[in-house]
């Protein structure tokens, strides 16, 4: 393969290294990029049927009807982390596991599945007295079925992952998608109301789950905790950090059901699930599939650097045109696909874009501090958020759901500067290295930005909505390729040669 293919073309000249080492780096590139590629045909290729099905469902169902699987889903974001208990990430970065070690381990997570699903069952009643809503009750108790299947599956895909049978998973993902979206759809236009949102959900994951089992099988075998004392230890750091993050994750969602309501949590939510969009489809195909990849370089500091360095660049170019270019048009885009019953969502999400942005490039990090071993660390910076970010969302609420939202641009920052600097200690990286990476997207969003606000400007309040969003979509759009070709010619080239490269060597 020719370094054309490389995942980072413009990396420091360094020593020349031994033939086989170039051999090996180069395969561990070519096939990178092919899992990205496959990750990305595999998502991407049920989108527009997912899309379309999520928007027709949207008009279909009430804010309230979101409202209550939100509330659901709060708890149920807590547990599936508890039963998994780290295990899918600890066999994927622990290289050394056993088969009886893995037996062990398999145990432990059905089990754990079993009891997160009695728990959730206990705490169904409190939950939606918490929110006074008693019709919440039935619907945590069937969202919490997947618990079960995620404990059962939690080693069969940690062994998916780390054999980096990446086109297999994107495949089977993509299609299970389409199953749970059409299911949805189908739902809703038989009256189910927010059962069609539940079931769907249900029935994507007990598709899945059984895929899973059924691809990579794994025996059961009573765990002896003496055996596997080093990985349950590396487990319960990543769990208690998953744990934190999944709990301020939805403190925010907790806060606006808690003191504004149903109808105000179902405003927030669909602000925040399509202000994620580009974290989920974009920033999701790379945090899935590079922990594998991390892992198998995780003693090699310049690689990891040059890992970090090309996967940032990519990353910021493709996601932030996507989440300021929304809230760019969300005054346009929310009334025509969602319909005016949904205009008072439009500031909540011009706000979470922007938080969405910054998200997108950070999500690396961790995954950089986690392959080298040291998830502690990680762990205890997300209690740290925990700590910082429900006091933003409190605090903002005073100021309604768009308050909530400003708390995640006001206090992220605080729990993202000391991630970059212990990554940066860990691996050897410079900021102004860093800041080169995503300096091609910072440019060219700013020239988008001020193209679209100028067109606004320009344009007649009179204008038909629809030719108003079409015009600052392709403004918006050309401004940002221009500047990136002008400004950024030879990353640009960089880029085109590696998919040039990528698409010989799948040829």
């Amino acid at each position: 393969m020719s370094t054309q293919g490389a995942i980072v073309p413009d990396a420091p000249a360094q020593p020349e290294p031994a033939a086989g080492a170039v051999h090996a780096a180069a395969k561990l590139d070519r096939s990178l990029a092919n899992s990205l590629t496959w990750n990305a045909v595999g998502n991407w290729s049920s989108q527009v049927f997912s899309w379309a099905s999520f928007l027709i469902v949207a008009r279909l169902l009430s804010p309230a009807d979101f409202g209550i699987v939100s509330m659901a889903m709060i708890l149920f974001a807590y547990l599936r982390f508890a039963g998994e208990f780290g295990i899918p990430q600890t066999v994927v970065t622990l290289r050394h596991l056993t088969g009886p070690q893995l037996a062990q381990l398999n145990s432990i997570a059905a089990l754990l599945g079993v009891l997160c699903f009695g728990f959730s069952c206990a705490l169904a009643y409190p939950v939606a007295m918490f929110f006074k809503t008693p019709r919440a009750i039935p619907v945590v108790v069937v969202v919490s079925l997947a618990l079960v299947l995620l404990g059962l599956r939690a080693v069969p895909e940690g062994l998916l992952n780390k054999d980096m049978r990446f086109r297999w998973l994107s495949l089977m993902d993509a299609g299970c998608r389409l199953l749970s979206a059409a299911s949805t759809l189908a739902f809703a236009l038989l009256g189910f109301a927010y059962w069609a949102l539940v079931l769907g959900n249900l029935l994507y994951i007990g598709v899945r789950s059984a895929l899973v089992i059924h691809a990579r099988p794994q025996r059961f075998a009573f765990p002896r905790l003496a055996s596997v004392r080093e990985e349950l230890l590396f487990g319960w750091h990543t769990l208690v950090g998953t744990f934190a993050w999944a709990s301020y994750e939805k403190l925010d969602n907790v806060t606006a059901g808690r003191t504004l309501g149903p109808a105000a949590l179902g405003f927030y939510g669909l602000a925040w699930n399509l202000a994620n969009i580009p974290l989920e489809k974009l920033t999701s195909l790379v945090v899935t599939v590079v922990p594998s990849y991390f892992s198998a370089v995780q003693n090699d500091p310049a690689a990891l650097r040059r890992y970090l360095r090309g996967l940032t660049e990519a990353l910021a170019l493709a996601t932030f045109p996507a989440t300021v270019g929304l809230a760019l048009v969300a005054r346009e885009l929310v009334p025509f696909a969602l319909g005016r019953k949904w205009l008072p969502l439009v500031p909540v999400l011009e706000t979470l874009c922007v938080y969405a942005a910054f998200r997108s490039i950070v999500a690396l990090l961790d995954k950089v501090l986690i392959a080298v071993g040291n998830p502690r660390f990680v762990m205890w910076l997300q209690l740290w958020a925990l700590a910082i970010l429900p006091c933003a969302f409190y605090v903002g609420s005073h100021w309604g759901i768009t308050g909530i939202a400003m708390g995640w641009v006001a206090a992220y920052p605080f729990v993202a500067l000391p991630l970059y600097w212990k990554v940066f200690r860990t691996i050897g990286m410079r900021s102004a290295e860093y800041f080169r990476a995503v300096r091609p997207a910072l440019d060219a969003t700013l020239v988008m930005v001020l193209a679209v606000l100028a067109l606004k400007r320009i344009l007649p309040s009179a204008q038909p909505l629809v030719l108003r969003l079409i015009l600052e979509v392709a403004t918006g759009g050309a401004a940002y390729a221009a500047t990136v070709l002008l400004l950024h010619r030879e990353r640009a080239r960089a880029f085109l040669s590696m998919a040039k490269g990528l698409r010989r060597s799948q040829a």
